[in-house]
């Protein structure tokens, strides 16, 4: 009986040990794909942002310089400042957007088909590259533009107004436009899952629909709100050619920053900014999951 156990055990033991390996051996493409384009690329950044240059080469050697330059300048703080600024203002209108329609979507469209046919409307800008839908605004804005001769038509200005292009104004514009699909498709994911029984239960109990809103809908779509703003709050904080284009040059954010050093060839330099760019998204990110728990939704 003993040795019948004991030959169980360690056919057991052989069973796990092969799913071990097995696993380990499904996981190694992907892993060696993540190394080689994820990892290896930000190690790399990483390594270069303490490099020396001067304006006609790179001089691979350990240096602080890069990033003394970086945190004593007062364009840093203005520029991340900024950055902030966009990210703030557009993750607050899209969520306002995206809350609504993903809300609309899921509690007001009761046939299926109707929903998925609203739902690939939303997806219809992005079937064109994000530069033709975003300069797609300048002629719409222009001083010149539709929206200043409809208003001046209409008697509602007597002169066109300069701060609808190249301006704050056009950039978050921009940006609401471009991502606020972002926000709709993980709210919208995590509200057709919730239990319909509940709404009722909170309606049969006397609570508003104001109420049923904020108790019920709002606490439950958490993890959905959560993945959109991370979305959006990265993508903002990352795109450098919408705040070029719709600002005229004119503004900045941290993006912006790096592509100029690139320009100039100041590798090192634009390595340094990227790093810092990066750790901040990072932490930004690890203070909003601190509040909800995504994981079930992935």
């Amino acid at each position: 009986m003993s040795e019948r156990t004991a030959k169980r055990s360690l056919g057991g033991l052989a069973v796990l040990r092969n799913r071990h390996v097995t696993g380990w051996l499904q996981a190694a493409p992907l892993s060696l794909i993540l190394i080689a384009f994820l990892i290896l690329p930000i190690i790399t950044i990483v390594i270069v942002s303490f490099w020396r240059a001067t304006e006609f080469s790179i001089i691979p050697a350990f240096s602080l310089e890069n990033y003394e330059f970086l945190f004593g300048s007062p364009v840093t703080y203005r520029v991340f400042g900024a950055t902030f600024k966009y990210a703030f203002l557009t993750w607050a209108f899209t969520l306002s957007i995206g809350f609504t329609v993903a809300y609309y979507l899921a509690f007001h469209i009761r046939s299926q088909p109707v929903q998925i046919a609203l739902f690939l409307i939303c997806t219809i800008p992005f079937w064109t590259s994000n530069i033709i839908r975003m300069i797609s605004w300048i002629p719409f804005l222009g001083r010149n533009g539709i929206a200043n001769q409809m208003l001046i038509s209409w008697g509602v200005i007597d002169e066109p107004l300069e701060w609808l292009l190249y301006s704050d104004f056009s950039v978050i514009l921009a940006f609401v436009h471009l991502y606020t699909l972002f926000m709709v498709v993980p709210i919208f994911n995590t509200m057709m899952r919730i239990d319909k029984s509940l709404l009722e239960a909170a309606r049969d109990n006397g609570a508003s629909g104001f109420q049923t809103l904020v108790h019920v809908i709002i606490p439950l779509t958490k993890p959905g709100i959560m993945i959109g703003t991370i979305f959006v709050l990265t993508l903002v904080m990352g795109d450098f050619i919408t705040v070029r284009f719709m600002s005229g040059s004119q503004r900045a954010n941290v993006g912006r920053l790096i592509s100029n050093d690139i320009g100039l060839l100041q590798y090192p330099s634009a390595a340094a900014t990227a790093v810092v760019l990066l750790l901040t998204v990072l932490i930004v990110i690890g203070i909003l999951l601190r509040f909800v728990n995504i994981r079930k939704e992935l």
